[in-house]
């Protein structure tokens, strides 16, 4: 799952381990760059660990939204393992944490595939029926833990289905209506434990609602499980967020059916702990609209501005409007609705001028594209005591490689 929705109320602090913003960095950083700080990263994984210690619940890493591998290690004492959302993922988390466990969770796998990802998985679940019958006799006599996704059929966010797996019509999970007609004595036999995942960045209540809509419909299923995935889209390190309700809610899964509880959080990880440092190119105005074009692309670098859409935090600036100069930031693609945002700042921007993003390790450093011969951001760890260390850059050969020989 990914961003806040338009005019949700959203409390994070995405700067506040650098109060002096771009500042911090030297004049001479290349851009545009993204920097993950691992101070922000320990104190999530800090969070995260105390959930773990506290409740028995084991957290894993769902490597969609941060896939950093650099950068596992400070999570290292706090994580279970990882959640892949296919064979690439799954590989990268068996190489890079091969003492932890390794879940994995498609919609669909490939026959061409399976195999392979049996080397790397320990826990596979099935999106339906369908797939649990074709795959699950191999994965169970390879040893694997075998789960099935179930749909609560309980939507908990209003007017966005595109990122709601409840929705009418969704293809994720199974609902009970599709468990009673196609479930027979013997898959259900091949199971050890479901998963539901249901939530976008939401606070632990939807949780509630939607673990009351699992025990409607499934709880006479989970009293043969072992255990129970509540999913991902909790957003735990965020500030406010109800850890009391989620501890009841597994404490809860835990005395009712006697599961293992599992949470696969991506963001959660890495929220406020990455930012894309990037420079004005040049300022023009047409019809009264100042842009200013930056050598960052909404598009290329950070393509859930436009997908979700969101407005990303910038650090320093503030609404149109509120400060004296009001700006339209954009990127330099030729995609005429390449545009990140409306910004205000106490002075005029000119070409030259460092900008710092926030929030920016999330979504981002595994969706980037080059989009338009776009290169693509470096990426530098700031370290916890304020050191930029390069962790990797990228050139020409990244960009025409993935297009032909």
């Amino acid at each position: 799952m990914m961003r806040p929705v338009p005019g949700a109320c959203d409390t994070r602090p995405p700067f506040s381990c650098i109060p002096k913003g771009a500042a911090e960095f030297p004049e001479g950083l290349v851009t545009p760059a993204f920097i993950i700080d691992e101070a922000a990263l320990a104190r999530n994984a800090h969070v995260l660990g105390q959930l773990a210690k506290e409740t028995g619940c084991r957290v894993l890493l769902a490597q969609k939204a941060f896939s950093n591998y650099d950068f596992y290690p400070v999570f290292a004492d706090a994580l279970a393992g990882t959640e892949a959302s296919g064979l690439y993922e799954a590989r990268l988390g068996r190489e890079t944490l091969p003492g932890a466990e390794c879940h994995v969770f498609s919609a669909a796998y490939r026959d061409d595939e399976f195999d392979e990802l049996l080397s790397y998985a320990d826990h596979i679940v099935f999106n339906s029926p369908g797939q649990l019958a074709r795959f699950a006799k191999k994965a169970k006599a390879a040893g694997k833990s075998i789960g099935l996704r179930i749909n609560p059929e309980k939507s908990t966010q209003e007017e966005h289905a595109i990122y709601d797996p409840c929705a009418p019509g969704s293809r994720l999970g199974t609902t009970r209506a599709q468990w009673d007609a196609q479930m027979t004595p013997e898959l259900v036999s091949l199971l050890d434990g479901l998963h539901f995942h249901t939530l976008c960045e939401q606070d632990a209540g939807p949780l509630a609602v939607t673990l009351a809509a699992v025990e409607e419909k499934f709880g006479d299923v989970l009293a043969r499980m072992k255990w129970l995935n509540f999913g991902g889209g909790h957003h735990i390190t965020r500030p406010g967020y109800h850890t009391g309700i989620l501890r009841e809610c597994i404490r809860k899964a835990q005395d009712a059916w006697g599961v293992s509880v599992y949470l696969e959080p991506g963001e959660a990880w890495a929220l406020n702990a990455g930012y894309l440092a990037c420079r004005v190119l040049d300022v023009t105005e047409n019809s009264g609209i100042r842009s200013a074009v930056l050598d960052a692309s909404a598009a290329c670098h950070m393509p859930d501005v436009l997908e979700m859409p969101y407005r990303p935090p910038l650090f320093g600036a503030g609404e149109p409007g509120e400060k004296a100069y009001t700006y339209r930031l954009a990127g330099p693609t030729c995609l005429a609705g390449d545009v990140i945002g409306d910004y205000s700042f106490d002075r005029e921007l000119v070409p030259g001028r460092l900008l710092l993003f926030g929030d920016m390790a999330i979504y981002t450093t595994c969706k980037t594209n080059t989009f338009n011969g776009m290169p693509l951001p470096a990426i530098f760890s700031r370290k916890t005591d304020g050191t930029l260390v390069k962790v990797k850059t990228f050139g020409y050969q990244d960009f025409k490689g993935r297009l032909g020989r």
